[in-house]
Order: C-alpha cells, then structure tokens, then sequence
C-alpha cells in the first residue's frame, strides 16, 4: 500500500540543505494534493548570565518574542524561494525547546503523516548537530521519515 502523505512536516534550519528538503516536500505535496508545514525551532535556552550579570525574565521574553517574529519572517522568506508553495497549502510555524523534541511534538500535534528532513546542517558543527537532529526524529517518529541529502 503506496503512502499517501496528507500532512507533511519539514524542520528547517534556513540552510541550503533544508531548502533541497523543502524543495521535495513541495514536490511531495503537489502530487498528493498534501498540506506542508514549515516548521523552526528556537533552542529554549536562551543564555540568562553572562559572567556575574543576569537578565530579567521579561527581558529574555522580549528576546525570544524578538526571535520568535524574525524566525517567522526567515520561514516566510526561504518559502518565497519557491514559487510551487503558491500552489500547494503551507503552514508556518515556531517551535521552542530542544529541535528533535519540538520537531515530534509538533508531528503528534498537526497529525502529521510525513516528515521530510534534511541529513545535514550548515555547516562543521552544526552539521554533525543536525545529523543528531535527524537521527533523533528518525528514532523517535511514529509516521515515515524522508531524509534528504
């Protein structure tokens, strides 16, 4: 029985490899009349001291409220990449916490049925951190994972 995916999930990390991972998602979508959700996460800690000084809660509210609208507008701006999201629906929405913790979260959440994620990050350190991310979700998912190169 061939998958037909209805509800498609893709983390990004605005990087050129979850651009290709969006790219195939989008494919997906068309072919199956599917939904996509774009999907950032904030890591949750948002450092409160630094050295002996430390920064009020509402000031790390403010922070985050100020990371939450730029992750928006990124996930807004890595869709205008694509001239096939016009056609197919695209949900966008900003996680907190630990990636591969928010990324299920948000899977269980939307119902989602597919998740397309890419292998790699951007770069040295962060590739093998998404390399982590990715495995984590493909551990933890209940539906199929697709990961891209």
């Amino acid at each position: 029985d061939m998958l037909r995916p209805t509800k498609i999930l893709v983390p990004t990390d605005f990087s050129d490899y979850s651009d290709k991972a969006l790219k195939q998602a989008l494919d997906i979508a068309k072919q199956y009349n599917a939904a996509v959700f774009l999907f950032h996460v904030i890591p949750k800690e948002v450092n409160r001291c630094v050295a002996d000084v430390c920064v009020d809660d509402d000031v790390i509210q403010d922070i985050e409220s100020q990371m939450m609208t730029k992750a928006q507008e990124d996930l807004h701006k890595q869709l205008g990449k694509f001239p096939q999201a016009k056609e197919v629906s695209v949900t966008t929405d900003v996680g907190k916490g630990t990636p591969y913790d928010a990324i299920l979260k948000e899977a269980d959440d939307k119902g989602i049925d597919l998740i397309v994620i890419a292998s790699l990050g951007r770069s040295g350190i962060a590739r093998f951190l998404i390399g982590s991310v990715s495995r984590n979700v493909l551990k933890g998912a209940k539906c199929p994972v697709l990961l891209t190169k």
